[in-house]
C-alpha cells in the first residue's frame, strides 16, 4: 500500500471479518523483513482527529501524520528532523500533539524513546522542542542544553495544554546525584515551572502519580539490585519508605482511583511473581483483587478518560483476561470486543472527553496488530483507522500454543510450541528457539516474525521460558543467576525432550536457532547433549564467556554490578561454559550471523567461535551484516538471513519439510 494514501484507505475500511484461506501460499521472505507500517495511533480528545506515527519503507525514520477522522484526509505529515524517529504520540489539547524523539535499535521490533520531547500544533507551524541535548554545530551551539532525559508522564486535562514531564538528570550534572525533577510543562510555549525535586539518595525516579498529578510513589534501585520504595500516604505528606503492609518487597506501577487514596497495583512480598491489590494507601492496607498462580499480572486495564480501573490482562502463559466487576459497563464492552475479534487480545488506548469515542487496538499470534474507534453514540460502529502489517491478512500464519512440563528437579515452565501450516498431524522438523537475555526476558504469545517464518517453510518452532526468565518474579530470575551453561540448559534440554514426547518434533530433525544468548545457547546445547541436534545457528551470539565478562568491566556500574551477580567472576568456570572454549564438541553444521557495528556483543565474539570452530576442522557458514548492530535493522539483510536460515535448515533438517498444503 502507498504511504501516501496508508491513512485514506484505511479509514474508508468497514470492518469486517477476513474471507477464509482458500490454499495455503508461501508467504515471500520480503514481508516477513518489512517494517510495520504503522507504530502508533493516538485519538484527540473531542474525537475529530488521529495522530499516527508511520516508519518509513527502509525504516530509517518515522513520521507524525495527522488525519482528520470523519473523512481520512491528511491534515498534515510532520517530521523532526533527518532519520529521526517518533513515538509516544499523545494529545495534550484538542489541537496539540506532543511526542517523543526515538531511535531504531537493530534486532528490535519497537523504537526506544531517547529522553527529547518535541510539541507541534495540527497544522506543523508552531512545533517546539520541549526537552533536549543539541551538540554544538562548529561555530553555531544547540540552543537545548538539558542535560537528562525527559518523559511525558500525565497530560493535565483541568490546564489544557499542559503536563508533567519526569527529568532524570545526568549524574553529576544537574543535582548532586543526579536527581529527578518534576517539571509542569506547556506544551504550547515551551515554558517549564519545576514542581519537586527528588534527590537520588533519598528516593528515585520511577513515579506513580495520583489523579491530580502529585507524585505518591517513587521506585530505585540499592546497589544489589534489590528495590527501594518510598511514599507519600497523603498528597501532602513527606516521603517515606513505603510499608510492608503495602508491598513487601516490589510494587510495579500502579492506577490511582479518583479519590486519590486507592491505588491498583501490582506487588511483589518476597520476590515471587506479581499479585493484583487494591491499596488503602493512608491506612497501609490491601485486598487482593485478581492474580495468576505463578506469573506475574500483566496490564491494569483502564477506561474512560479519567482512567478508571476495571481489569487486568495477561499474554503469558496463555491470554487471558480477568475483570474486577464482570457486570461492570467497560468489562462489557470489552467482553463483547473480545467476542468479536476472536482469537485477539483487545486493548483501549485512548478515549474522547465524553468518552463517546474509544481508541482500542487488537493483536494476536497470527496479527501484528490493527487499530480501531469505536462510536458509541452511533450504535458502537466500529471502524479500523490502520494495520501493521496490512500484508499478512488473508495468507495462512500458524497458531502458537502455550505448553507446560515439569523439569528433571520438579519446576513447572512454560513455553510455546508454534506447528507448521498445513503440516498436518505427527512430529514435526524442529527449530528449537531460546529467547535472549537470559534474565528477565521472556518470550510471550503474540506475533513473532521469526517463528511465523519458519512455521511458514515447514518448521515447527518450541520456545521455552526457562529459569531466569521474566514474567514469574525476582526470585525465578535469580534463582538462575551463574547458570548460564547449566540450569538454564537443562530447561532448554528438558522442553526439547517434552516436545519429542508429545510427538511434536521429529527426534531426527532437530536445529537449535538464538540470537544473543539464544545464540549461546544455540551453540552450547549440541555440546552438552551429543546427538539430539542435526545443526546449530547463532546470532549475534555470545561465546566466549571471559570475553564477555573482560568487556562489561568498562560499562557502568549499574551494568558491571549486575554481571558480577549474574555470571560470576571466576575465568576457569566461565572458561567451561563457553562454546568458543569447547568447540571441538560441537559435531553439528554450524551458521554464525553476526552484525559488523554490534555494540553489545561485539565482533570479537564471532571472530572467537568462528576461529575455534575452523581450528575443529567444522568450519561455520557465516553472514556478517555490513552496518548492522545486535541484529539486524536493514529490510535487504533481514531477508538475506531469512533466505540462508532456509536454506541451511532444508539441507540438515528437510528437505521435506518444505511441504505446506491447505490447513
Amino acid at each position: 500500500m502507498h504511504r501516501k494514501s496508508f491513512a485514506r484507505l484505511s479509514l474508508a475500511l468497514a470492518f469486517a471479518v477476513a474471507a477464509p484461506v482458500a490454499m495455503a501460499q508461501q508467504i515471500p521472505v520480503t514481508d516477513f523483513a518489512k517494517y510495520a507500517d504503522l507504530d502508533e495511533v493516538a485519538l484527540s480528545p473531542t474525537g475529530e482527529y488521529i495522530a499516527l506515527a508511520v516508519p518509513s519503507v527502509d525504516g530509517k525514520e518515522t513520521n507524525l501524520q495527522i488525519v482528520k477522522l470523519a473523512d481520512g484526509s491528511t491534515v498534515k505529515t510532520l517530521r523532526f528532523g533527518q532519520e529521526s524517529h517518533v513515538m509516544g504520540v499523545t494529545w495534550t489539547d484538542d489541537d496539540q500533539i506532543t511526542v517523543a524523539r526515538a531511535k531504531r535499535y537493530p534486532g528490535e521490533e519497537f523504537l526506544r524513546n531517547t529522553g527529547q520531547l518535541m510539541a507541534t500544533n495540527l497544522t506543523g507551524d508552531k512545533q517546539r522542542t520541549l526537552f533536549a541535548y543539541v551538540l554544538d554545530d562548529g561555530t553555531k551551539r544547540g540552543r537545548n542544553k538539558d542535560l537528562g532525559s525527559a518523559y511525558l508522564e500525565k497530560v493535565l486535562d483541568k490546564e489544557p495544554g499542559k503536563v508533567l514531564v519526569n527529568f532524570y538528570c545526568w549524574e553529576m550534572d544537574c543535582g548532586e546525584d543526579g536527581d529527578t525533577v518534576v517539571f509542569k510543562v506547556d506544551t504550547r510555549t515551551g515554558t517549564r515551572q519545576e514542581v519537586e525535586r527528588i534527590k537520588d539518595g533519598d528516593v528515585s525516579s520511577s513515579l506513580v502519580f495520583d489523579t491530580d498529578g502529585i507524585a505518591r510513589i517513587a521506585y530505585s534501585e540499592e546497589s544489589d539490585g534489590t528495590p527501594k520504595l518510598s511514599y507519600r500516604a497523603t498528597a501532602t505528606s513527606a516521603w517515606a519508605p513505603l510499608p510492608k503492609s503495602i508491598a513487601g518487597y516490589h510494587l510495579v506501577g500502579g492506577v490511582f482511583a479518583e479519590d486519590n487514596n486507592t491505588l491498583y497495583a501490582r506487588v511483589s512480598d518476597e520476590g515471587e511473581a506479581t499479585q493484583l491489590y487494591k491499596i488503602d494507601v493512608a491506612a497501609g492496607t490491601r485486598t487482593k483483587m485478581v492474580n495468576r498462580e505463578g506469573v506475574n499480572v500483566g496490564t491494569i486495564m483502564t477506561a474512560t478518560r479519567k482512567e478508571v480501573p476495571f481489569g487486568v490482562t495477561y499474554t503469558s502463559p496463555s491470554p487471558a483476561v480477568q475483570y474486577f466487576d464482570n457486570n461492570s459497563e467497560w468489562a462489557k464492552l470489552h467482553n463483547a470486543l473480545l467476542q468479536r475479534f476472536k482469537g485477539k487480545m483487545v486493548y483501549f488506548l485512548d478515549f474522547t472527553r465524553d468518552d463517546s469515542k474509544v481508541l482500542f487496538w487488537t493483536s494476536g499470534d497470527r496479527d501484528m496488530g490493527n487499530y480501531y474507534v469505536l462510536d458509541r453514540a452511533n450504535g458502537n460502529k466500529i471502524t479500523q483507522v490502520g494495520a501493521r502489517a496490512p500484508w499478512f491478512e488473508g495468507k495462512a500464519l500458524a497458531a502458537m500454543k502455550p505448553i507446560e512440563f515439569t523439569t528433571r528437579d520438579g519446576v513447572k515452565l512454560y513455553g510455546y510450541y508454534t506447528a507448521p501450516v498445513g503440516g498436518g498431524a505427527g512430529p514435526k522438523p524442529l527449530v528449537v528457539m531460546p529467547h535472549g537475555g537470559p534474565f528477565a526476558v521472556f518470550d510471550a504469545w503474540g506475533f513473532d516474525r521469526d517463528v511465523q517464518f519458519l512455521a511458514s517453510r515447514g518448521y515447527g518452532v518450541l520456545q521455552v521460558n526457562y529459569r531466569g526468565s521474566g514474567g514469574r518474579g525476582h526470585k525465578f530470575i535469580q534463582q538462575a543467576y551463574k547458570e548460564w551453561g547449566g540450569m538454564i540448559q537443562n530447561d532448554i534440554t528438558d522442553g526439547v525432550k517434552y516436545a519429542i514426547d508429545q510427538k511434536l518434533a521429529d527426534p531426527d530433525r532437530i536445529c537449535m536457532y538464538g540470537g544473543s544468548f539464544g545464540g549461546y545457547s544455540a551453540l552450547m546445547q549440541p555440546i552438552l547433549n551429543p546427538g539430539m541436534y542435526k545443526c546449530a545457528i547463532g546470532y549475534v551470539g555470545v561465546y566466549d564467556l571471559p570475553l564477555l565478562n573482560s568487556s562489561k568491566e568498562s560499562e557502568d556500574e549499574s551494568v558491571e554490578r549486575f554481571f558480577l551477580r549474574s555470571l560470576g567472576t571466576d575465568a576457569a568456570s566461565l572458561g567451561k561454559l563457553s562454546p568458543a572454549k569447547r568447540a571441538g564438541e560441537v559435531k553439528v553444521p554450524v551458521m554464525l550471523v553476526h552484525g559488523k557495528a554490534d555494540g553489545n556483543v561485539g565482533m570479537n565474539q564471532f571472530r572467537a567461535m568462528d576461529g575455534a570452530l575452523k581450528d575443529a576442522g567444522n568450519p561455520a557458514e557465516t553472514f556478517l551484516g555490513a552496518g548492522e548492530g545486535h541484529g539486524f535493522s536493514n529490510p535487504e539483510n533481514i531477508a538475506e538471513l531469512y533466505r540462508r536460515m532456509e536454506a541451511f535448515l532444508d539441507k540438515h533438517i528437510g528437505p521435506n519439510a518444505k511441504v505446506a498444503t491447505s490447513p
